[in-house]
């Protein structure tokens, strides 16, 4: 069985091992890291050695530790890298470059349409019927976008959001409300096979699935990180949130999307979401601009220029193919926007 796990933030690490009588047997360890002293990949691989393959990634990563020698010295590794890639291996779990990626880029939809687009596109990926997808988003409205699970009046205020003209919507996925302006937000989704993320835990899959898009922002200058659970953060504040869904049928797929700020209208933000002034008092800042940093002020680029950077980094990491959306799947999210993310009834499900 062979695993792989790239540590965030740090390096790759490679396991191929066996399984006999329940145990893991004949276990190597590798990668590109830095460890010293030298004996200590030694000292890993003996750790490992006989452990009942039903130990979970933190057993695995505590057996590590009891085992190193002294004064052990980890560079782009932790023994937590260790444990999931050698859960990766026995869930005989896929790497991003198994796969042929296609990328869906068109032209703006409403709101209610882009949630539907993301039901119907990751249903089909599970169903095999379509290949991993990186699709980004261009808005054809002003929305606020709330967690699957979130309270409509708690999170947004009604009359601001008619006075300023934006839609309230409700995606599949939990986590945060996201206040939207076309121009202003860049927003993908990723839809993946289940098999991507095996072995990982949801926390761990956060972090994996983000991995491309913090090199990408690295190579435009910003050193950015992942910041559990779900945000993209850099010293200047938080630029991204994520959020997913598992969707069972066919193999299953992991929905795992982003939404980033490129520039931001405080003012009006703060004006729509209740949740934002909570949040401010509660950090006890004054200004909305101190807690999300929009990317217009890091990197200097146009919008247009900062999601081309994008694609190309995810395309130099792992191909990438132009697709599109089948006027079968375009069909589906029409009709699902229309009976399920257009309705009261949806919206308004968690009051």
């Amino acid at each position: 069985m062979h695993g792989e796990y790239k540590v965030p933030g740090g390096k790759l690490v490679v396991v191929d091992l066996d399984v006999e009588e329940g145990v893991l047997r004949r276990v190597r360890v590798a990668g590109d890291f830095f460890l010293e002293p030298d004996e200590a990949i030694l000292a890993i691989d003996r750790a490992l050695e006989g452990a009942p393959a039903d130990t979970g990634a933190a057993g695995l990563a505590a057996r590590i530790d009891q085992a190193l020698p002294p004064g052990t010295e980890m560079y782009g590794l932790t023994t937590e890298g260790i444990g999931v890639a050698v859960r990766r291996a026995l869930a005989h779990a896929t790497d991003w470059t198994d796969y042929d990626w296609q990328l869906v880029h068109e032209p703006p939809q409403a709101p209610a349409l882009h949630m539907a687009l993301d039901e119907v596109l990751t249903a089909e990926v599970a169903a095999g019927r379509r290949p991993p997808t990186l699709r980004v988003w261009e808005w054809g409205a002003p929305a606020v976008v709330i967690g699957s699970f979130q309270s409509l009046r708690n999170e947004v205020d009604r009359e601001a959001a008619e006075r300023h003209g934006i839609e309230v919507v409700r995606r599949i996925s939990g986590g945060g409300a996201m206040f939207i302006e076309p121009g202003n937000t860049i927003t993908y989704s990723l839809s993946v096979p289940d098999a991507l993320v095996q072995g990982l835990s949801f926390t761990d899959s956060y972090a994996y699935l983000d991995d491309w898009v913090l090199g990408a922002l690295g190579d435009m200058g910003i050193k950015a990180w992942y910041q559990p659970l779900n945000d993209i953060a850099t010293d200047a504040g938080k630029i991204a949130g994520a959020a997913q869904k598992r969707v069972v049928g066919g193999e299953g797929a992991v929905l795992h999307h982003v939404t980033m700020a490129y520039d931001i209208d405080a003012d009006k933000m703060t004006d729509v979401l209740r949740i934002g002034r909570e949040k401010l008092s509660d950090k006890g800042t004054k200004s909305a601009r101190k807690r999300v940093d929009p990317l217009r002020r890091q990197t200097g680029l146009p919008r247009e220029a900062v999601i081309d950077r994008m694609i190309a980094s995810f395309r130099g990491r792992y191909g990438l193919t132009e697709g599109r959306i089948t006027e079968e799947e375009l069909a589906l999210a029409k009709e699902l926007a229309e009976t399920k993310f257009a309705t009261p009834e949806w919206t308004a499900r968690v009051p």
